[in-house]
């Protein structure tokens, strides 16, 4: 088990072009950008509430290609909680991610069924399907893991995503509210509501 610091490290896995990226620039900047860019690796930050001290919520982007197998390793052994994302629009994005939990079990060994991890169906705003989310639910059962559909483009379940992903936590009590208030961007999108913006 990696040892307690304050990071508590997420890392996003999951095929090329799933939408991890966006998942996560979604959560951490509220953005979401139209083109494909492939990422090698990327690492966010953001101050989240850790057995009610404040720590760093540390989210790695990985790389969609399997061309990096000893970063894949380093961020497995290091991470606290694993989010496996699949495009619903590509079965086989979802076959990909069999190795990669594999992997996860593996190398975390007798700790994986404390650890969080969370299968996540992306791009449900596309209309053409190729997994239904029985196929998710059923393989996140397989799995004893979590299940959830999202998608970056229209905002649907990205926040949810997160906080259901640090609730999964046991270990310690890990929160996006800082101290039971809402964290700087939660505020800032709620000071927003019903407002216009020109920019």
């Amino acid at each position: 088990m990696p040892e307690q610091s304050n990071d508590y490290r997420v890392v996003v896995f999951g095929a090329a072009g799933v939408g991890k990226s966006s998942l996560v620039l979604r959560f951490v900047k509220g953005t979401f950008r139209e083109t494909y860019i492939p990422t090698v690796e990327d690492t966010y930050r953001q101050v989240i509430s850790c057995d009610k001290n404040i720590c760093t919520l540390q989210i790695t982007d990985t790389t969609g290609s399997h061309q990096f197998p000893a970063m894949q390793r380093l961020s497995i052994s290091r991470g606290h909680a694993f989010i496996l994302v699949y495009s619903v629009i590509s079965r086989q994005s979802m076959e990909e991610l069999q190795p990669i939990y594999e992997q996860i079990c593996q190398i975390k060994a007798s700790d994986v069924l404390g650890i969080p991890i969370m299968l996540v169906g992306n791009k449900t705003d596309e209309t053409h399907r190729e997994v239904q989310a029985s196929e998710g639910e059923g393989l996140a059962a397989r799995w004893k893991c979590s299940f959830m559909e999202t998608s970056a483009k229209t905002n649907y379940n990205v926040q949810e995503l997160f906080q259901e992903l640090l609730n999964l936590e046991k270990r310690r009590v890990v929160s996006l509210q800082v101290d039971g208030k809402k964290s700087k961007a939660m505020r800032a999108k709620d000071s927003l509501k019903g407002k216009c913006m020109i920019m």
